[in-house]
């Protein structure tokens, strides 16, 4: 087990992440209440595998691997864009949808094909944290429900964000400010769950 510097403070923890994006998305969405640490802060630059076929699995795999490698509670997340004409599909294959790599141009391109002659576009983006501290594992998930463009739409956020319309609000995640998005997200759904029990547990 390996052990590198880290800030000394309760209020510390470890997202098992990769993702700038999303950590910077995180980090907003929890503000000062506290200091979230990326695997670089850790000095863990491996590949943790991703290898479990539900959400929740994968979650719990990540931040299983850097409590067993690395010794710090954490959390770690995973997130699928479930559509219903295609039976669920992207789902946990969402950040590889198109293949090896995370290649979010050529995910949207493949799911926009694949949707081409259908009219259901009903579809919903899940969030499942899991969160590791000392030998407790608790999950939390988050879910918005939404519908499928026919083309991206807006510059901002990442993966399908252009190409997901929330419902009821008549605008890409795309086409939203961080705020705004991070209000009524699925991240930022399992993250307040998180935070709540964190703060108040």
């Amino acid at each position: 087990m390996r052990y590198y510097s880290m800030k000394n403070t309760v209020d510390s923890l470890v997202f098992a992440t990769n993702n700038a994006h999303k950590l910077a998305e995180l980090r907003a969405i929890v503000g000062g209440r506290y200091n979230i640490l990326s695997l670089s802060d850790i000095d863990c630059h491996e590949d943790i595998p991703e290898t479990a076929p539900t959400l929740q699995g994968n979650a719990e795999q990540k931040a299983r691997y850097i409590k067993e490698h690395y010794g710090y509670d954490c959390f770690a997340d995973d997130t699928g864009l479930m559509v219903d004409a295609l039976d669920g599909e992207p789902g946990v294959y969402s950040a590889r949808y198109a293949g090896p790599g995370h290649d979010s141009k050529a995910n949207m391109e493949l799911l926009l094909h694949n949707m081409e002659h259908e009219t259901n576009r009903k579809a919903h983006f899940s969030t499942v944290i899991a969160l590791i501290q000392g030998d407790e594992t608790r999950f939390f998930e988050g879910r918005v429900d939404g519908v499928i463009l026919r083309e991206p739409c807006g510059k901002d956020g990442f993966g399908y964000d252009p190409i997901f319309e929330p419902e009821g609000r008549g605008v890409s995640f795309a086409q939203m400010s961080a705020d705004e998005k991070n209000a009524i997200s699925h991240r930022g759904r399992a993250v307040a769950q998180l935070m709540d029990y964190l703060l108040n547990k």
